[in-house]
């Protein structure tokens, strides 16, 4: 019968998917490699409990116990001690810049009052514009110290530790006090829009001219590549600007985000950021065939950004390879400029490190882009 099921009209439906998916192969390659990536990144780099922390110590008095504390520090694998300043400035520098998370300030006289039974005061000042990073460190220094004060205080002097702690830990949360999440969420949120939208929307249209016939248009104008990239690049950046300050809107009205920093400042290096997420875009365009592979490049860029930027996971609970492929990404770095500009104010020069590697990633991409562009072209 004409409508009855025909295995032989199945299997070849089969067979022709088959050849179709293997003649397709980079969607193939994308429909494997994506997998592969979230299960090595969720397996081996994703870390919600960071240790071996940058700190920095602020010694004003030198003495066993001391000594003692810092020892245990390094050996709970929570602190890697860094550096030893002698001056707070430049242990506020330090945190400012991100260079360390946290700073022990052991203050003068410590043994003495330690000894007579005063309660001297330890000062831990922790970086909390990421709350994430440092909640099981501060948890684990508490008890820390109260061990190591137990083991060394023996003797006639063991009556100070017994009942309260023979001395006080005071933790500054620098940036965050209260430790609200929302502060390291919301302007991160700037970051991770641009990226996927820049991207993808700048794969998208220009794959969507190459399907339509509409590119072969630009075949018959005197116009060069770098002329047609700027030209689909820039209509893109005024969206992201567009973007960018309805979340400043939303961060400051309805999260009460504070904004320390120079917004001005901000919007500058963000055109750096745009640009590089846009010449992504282009690039991509050039490789992918049709816009549902675009789409699959442009999540293939995205899934790495959001979770080895230090987004969604602390940065430095990853693995050192991890850390080094996101340092490669530009939201890693606009991550960390956003961030210090409006929860610590931080100015040009304390943000031009984290400038030069978005540059550098734009300047290359956008380069590999109108090289592939003017060939597509051609």
């Amino acid at each position: 019968m004409k409508n009855a099921f025909s295995f032989s009209r199945f299997f070849a439906i089969i067979s022709k998917e088959f050849i179709q998916m293997r003649r397709d192969r980079l969607t193939f390659a994308m429909v494997l490699g994506i997998p592969l990536i979230q299960l090595v990144l969720f397996g081996f780099a994703i870390n919600s409990d960071p240790k071996h922390l940058p700190t920095a110590i602020l010694l004003k008095a030198q003495s066993p116990f001391s000594r003692s504390l810092l020892k245990a520090m390094e050996n709970s694998d929570y602190f890697n001690i860094v550096a030893q300043v002698d001056n707070e400035a430049h242990a506020n520098d330090l945190i400012r810049r991100g260079k360390v998370q946290f700073v022990l300030e052991i203050p003068e006289g410590y043994s003495r009052k330690l000894l007579k039974g005063e309660r001297p005061k330890i000062l831990l000042i922790a970086d909390a514009t990421d709350p994430a990073a440092t909640s099981n460190a501060l948890c684990t220094i508490q008890e820390l110290m109260k061990r190591v004060l137990d083991r060394e205080i023996k003797g006639p002097n063991e009556w100070l530790s017994a009942g309260v702690p023979a001395a006080e830990l005071l933790i500054h949360s620098a940036y965050n006090p209260e430790r609200i999440s929302q502060y390291n969420i919301v302007p991160g949120l700037m970051g991770v829009v641009l990226t996927m939208t820049m991207v993808m929307i700048t794969a998208l249209a220009i794959t969507r001219e190459h399907e339509r016939g509409t590119i072969e248009n630009l075949l018959s104008t005197p116009v060069r590549p770098i002329e047609v990239t700027l030209g689909k690049i820039i209509p893109y950046i005024l969206v992201g600007y567009i973007q960018a300050g309805l979340i400043l809107l939303a961060a400051r009205f309805l999260f009460d985000v504070p904004m320390l920093g120079n917004l001005y400042m901000l919007a500058a290096v963000m055109l750096v950021f745009i640009t590089a997420n846009l010449s992504v875009g282009i690039t991509f365009s050039t490789v992918a065939r049709n816009q549902l592979q675009a789409m699959q490049m442009a999540f293939f860029f995205f899934l790495p950004s959001i979770l080895l930027s230090g987004f969604m996971f602390p940065f430095r609970g990853m693995p050192v390879w991890a850390q080094y492929i996101g340092e490669v990404l530009p939201l890693t770095h606009f991550l960390r400029i956003v961030r210090g500009v409006l929860l610590k104010g931080n100015e040009l020069a304390e943000i031009s490190s984290e400038i030069v590697p978005i540059a550098l990633f734009a300047f290359f991409v956008l380069a590999i882009g109108l090289k592939r562009f003017r060939r597509t072209l051609d």
